[in-house]
């Protein structure tokens, strides 16, 4: 399997899983929204919903591709996306911690660019 097909496959699979998750909350306030642009490699997980009269939407998750690799820009799970990416075969060489700076990424085990 060509490796981009295979990084968007399991990208897809793992946030699906943490929307499915959500969506079965009987306590969500929330709509839980996922949005995949497989065209310019951009996969959102996040939520919105209305507080009085205020519109929010708050981002969950978001990844992308980018020279062959996963930047993970965004991530407000527990478990972490580079965790689950890990337990998917996904190497630490080929995901990169986008939201830390290129600085602090150097002192990661995962790939800073």
């Amino acid at each position: 399997m060509d490796k981009l097909v295979k990084y968007r496959q399991t990208i897809k699979k793992v946030l699906s899983e943490y929307h499915d998750w959500v969506s079965g909350s009987a306590n969500l306030e929330q709509e839980s929204c996922l949005v995949f642009d497989e065209t310019h490699d951009h996969y959102f997980w996040l939520l919105m919903g209305w507080e009085d009269k205020k519109k929010i939407r708050n981002i969950q998750a978001h990844i992308r591709i980018k020279n062959h690799k996963i930047y993970i820009e965004e991530d407000w799970t527990e478990e972490g996306i580079a965790n689950e990416l890990l337990g998917e075969d996904i190497t630490k060489e080929d995901i990169v911690l986008a939201f830390h700076d290129p600085e602090t990424r150097k002192h990661t085990e995962f790939a800073v660019v």
